[in-house]
């Protein structure tokens, strides 16, 4: 299995500063759902690192997202990871079938309503909560790129939204300094 020092240089070589901002989200909330389910941190924060490996390349020909990231992987991360990683852009045809699956289409997918929230706070992440993150998933103009419904799957992997934001808060919270939301 890939180390985590060398999945890191992986992205810091090919994506852009806010793809790599989102890879370090999507990987500590990852590692949090990981140790809250049961599930190994490593690889459950690794596929989160890299699930955007391909962005770059694949940017403009979506159906192929994550199937080129899949194959760059295969067997440098366990087969779980390589499926969850192919199956978390569904228009790549790809479905998804596990609670890897879906962990990590939700827990990539709210790092963007996270981030956004967190950059409209004076106090960025210190003092955010679930119950300001439930409100804003209603305004359709806030952060409207990011899809409501993919964010709700985390019922699909055995947490309430409540429970899945606080918890997605939380493991932000504890990379804000390196992902630009630390309060000033």
């Amino acid at each position: 299995m890939l180390a985590r020092n060398e999945a890191l240089a992986m992205i810091k070589d090919s994506a852009p500063d806010h793809l790599l901002i989102h890879a370090l989200e999507t990987e500590a909330v990852m590692r949090a759902l990981a140790a809250r389910l049961g599930h190994d941190p490593e690889t459950w924060g690794l596929a989160g690192l890299l699930h955007d490996l391909d962005y770059p390349q694949t940017k403009e020909t979506p159906e192929r997202h994550g199937l080129l990231t899949a194959e760059m992987l295969t067997g440098k991360l366990p087969d779980d990871a390589v499926q969850a990683i192919s199956r978390h852009n569904e228009i790549n045809g790809n479905q998804p079938e596990s609670q890897f699956d879906y962990a990590l289409r939700c827990g990539e997918t709210v790092t963007g309503l996270i981030h956004t929230a967190a950059l409209v706070r004076p106090t960025r992440m210190q003092g955010m909560e679930a119950k300001s993150l439930k409100k804003k998933m209603k305004d359709k103009a806030f952060a409207a790129s990011v899809c409501r419904e993919t964010i709700r799957e985390c019922e699909k992997i055995g947490l309430e939204l409540g429970d899945f934001l606080t918890l997605a808060i939380g493991a932000i919270t504890g990379i804000e300094a390196e992902v630009g939301l630390a309060a000033s």
